[in-house]
């Protein structure tokens, strides 16, 4: 079986500490060339490619050529849903956004969209979590199967910022969306802030005594894709997890790795996450080489 493959979020070069000085993406492609990266995920907002550019197709072109000059592939691409939180979003809006990614996708070279619940999880009133959870599970179920006739997976992304945020919920939600193309991203990050600090969750606080193994193996078979970073367990600006870089928190690797390999994660991706540290790309040359040691060892 080949090694898996070592990709980075290029949001971690434009939001947090670049947000007033976002780093251009040629910049970016070759300081990942040269620290050997296989590939990047692809964040599609400006400025490196908003959605509205990507209505050009020869935008999305000329990003694929710099990604190419630089031997890079595209694990996956974070797509841009702000203007449809799947709460309140219509079913033929929000599928024209689907299609829009899956457009995106398909020039790339890359077969995933990730998503996310949009909605901060104090914004549903308790009263209406319900209607959003459904709604929601409906768009999702929806989303599969559209991206699915395209060859394109869907990926959601929890985090203690949204509204569905604790483990149990995150369990309803596959299962509420049930649909064999859709799949959650396991972030290690967010998994730990999810599943052993229950950081940001409402009413009764509900954590796993197994941690983040314990959470991989309630997900086993819905891990589609995976995102690699530490927990020093505390929350970016109070609002979702601190991706802090290798070596700086609380994460046991090893034992992740193995409890993703019994969830049947088989992708051959290992993708990083510096999302938001203010540093980010100061810390992705020895966050590259920690991925590489554990590649070597467990890949």
């Amino acid at each position: 079986m080949a090694k898996k493959k070592i990709s980075v979020g290029t949001w971690a070069y434009i939001w947090g500490g670049y947000a007033d000085k976002p780093i251009d993406l040629p910049v970016v492609a070759k300081k990942l060339q040269d620290y050997k990266f296989d590939g990047v995920e692809l964040g599609i907002f400006a400025p490196h490619l908003s959605l509205d550019d990507a209505r050009d197709l020869n935008k999305v072109r000329a990003v694929k050529k710099i990604l190419d000059d630089h031997g890079l592939g595209v694990s996956g691409i974070a797509a841009d849903f702000g203007k449809v939180p799947p709460p309140y979003a219509s079913l033929p809006d929000y599928i024209d956004v689907v299609l829009r990614h899956v457009e995106i996708c398909q020039v790339l070279g890359t077969n995933k969209i990730r998503t996310d619940l949009i909605i901060d999880v104090d914004k549903i009133p308790l009263g209406e979590y319900e209607i959003a959870f459904w709604r929601s599970a409906h768009l999702f179920r929806i989303a599969s199967d559209v991206a699915g006739k395209h060859g394109v997976k869907f990926i959601w992304e929890f985090e203690p910022e949204f509204f569905v945020n604790k483990p149990s919920q995150i369990v309803r939600m596959c299962h509420a969306v049930g649909h064999p193309n859709f799949g959650v991203l396991f972030d290690s990050c967010h998994a730990h802030m999810v599943g052993v600090v229950g950081a940001r969750q409402r009413g009764e606080k509900e954590t796993l005594p197994g941690g983040v193994v314990q959470f991989a193996h309630m997900l086993t078979g819905w891990i589609k894709h995976v995102h690699f970073i530490d927990s020093d367990q505390t929350l970016h600006d109070d609002r979702t997890s601190t991706h802090a870089p290798f070596g700086q928190g609380v994460l046991d690797f090893p034992s992740i790795i193995q409890a993703l390999n019994d969830a049947g994660y088989k992708d051959e991706w290992w993708p990083m996450d510096l999302c938001y540290w203010p540093g980010a790309l100061e810390a992705t040359g020895p966050a590259k080489k920690f991925m590489d040691e554990l590649v070597a060892k467990y890949g």
